[in-house]
């Protein structure tokens, strides 16, 4: 199961994300919902890295499947647009998979 966990501040501003967990999908190096996760995690990432001069951490710990993305910055924007469109993401996969493999929850800290 991957556990997707988004954080937002007291404004609601979405302010990183965690990614925890392998979904099981299929055997490592056949699982799809694994590659779609990753793809769209790291996408955002780099996309933030890109077109944005917000500074961020990034934890990484690819045998747990482990991402821990946190800005280190106010926000703007265009970080919360890419946040949404991960969400989004997230959010597609899982309803494809009728849930069976994603945990979503948001938390306030």
């Amino acid at each position: 199961m991957i556990n997707v966990t988004v954080f937002r501040n007291q404004q609601a501003d979405y302010i990183g994300f965690k990614f925890a967990g392998h979904a099981g999908y299929a055997d490592p190096g056949y699982d799809i919902v694994c590659a779609g996760v990753s793809a769209i995690v790291i996408n955002t990432i780099n996309s933030i890295e890109e077109f944005t001069d917000v500074k961020f951490s990034v934890g990484l710990d690819e045998k747990s499947g482990l991402i821990d993305f946190r800005l280190e910055e106010p926000v703007t924007e265009q970080t919360q647009l890419l946040i949404k469109s991960l969400i989004l993401g997230i959010e597609g996969i899982k309803k494809d998979y009728n849930g069976d493999y994603i945990t979503l929850k948001f938390k306030e800290v």
